[in-house]
């Protein structure tokens, strides 16, 4: 089974699913997001976003392929750049820090490991870019997938809480902690992640 995890362009942006493609629940506050959906203009919203963020920041994303069917994705990106962020309760994210808005692994692909590996990739370009956490708003009251990823997902994955709420606890992740997993994890990342191709180095801004 080949697996391979890719920076998001707007390239591969169609490769998300339909309804994820045409999401702004991050890229845009409240007002302007409303303002997008009514006009029939989230898509077009999306892809400026994406572009303007790879332009002045670089790669916001990573889409995890399996046997080249796409089978989940990751955006991420610093706070500055996610508007939605200021309105949660739990607000503001560290400036340390880089914030994992949302991610999905698609049914048919979950419980193979997919979600760790894409926390992992996405630690080791946030380091390489200065930063020192991820943080993310979880939902507390998570029961379908939807924009703000579950508490217990993040939980899972290595992340804690830095500021506790009922609904939308804010959850931080170490850099230094999820790189220094135990040895035969990082193995098998490394066997897992062989055949990603390396990406160039990330020019200073």
């Amino acid at each position: 089974m080949g697996r391979r995890l890719v920076p998001l362009t707007l390239d591969n942006l169609s490769d998300l699913p339909t309804r994820c493609r045409s999401c702004v629940f991050w890229e845009l506050d409240p007002v302007s997001g409303r303002a997008a959906v009514e006009a029939g203009r989230p898509g077009a919203e999306k892809e400026s976003w994406i572009s303007a963020v790879l332009l002045e920041w670089g790669s916001c994303g990573r889409v995890v392929y399996v046997d080249d069917v796409p089978a989940g994705f990751a955006l991420y990106a610093p706070p500055a750049y996610v508007p939605r962020a200021t309105a949660f309760p739990t607000s503001p994210v560290s400036p340390d820090a880089v914030q994992l808005m949302t991610g999905l692994i698609l049914p048919g692909f979950q419980g193979q490991g997919l979600g760790r590996v894409m926390v992992q990739t996405l630690a080791k370009d946030v380091l390489r870019r200065g930063f020192r956490a991820i943080e993310a708003f979880g939902d507390a009251r998570w029961k379908e997938p939807a924009c703000v990823l579950p508490a217990e997902h993040l939980l899972a994955v290595g992340f804690k809480t830095v500021r506790p709420h009922p609904v939308h606890p804010r959850m931080r992740l170490e850099l230094r902690t999820t790189l220094s997993w135990k040895e035969d994890v990082e193995l098998a990342l490394d066997r897992l992640l062989g055949a990603v191709q390396k990406e160039p180095a990330l020019r200073p801004l």
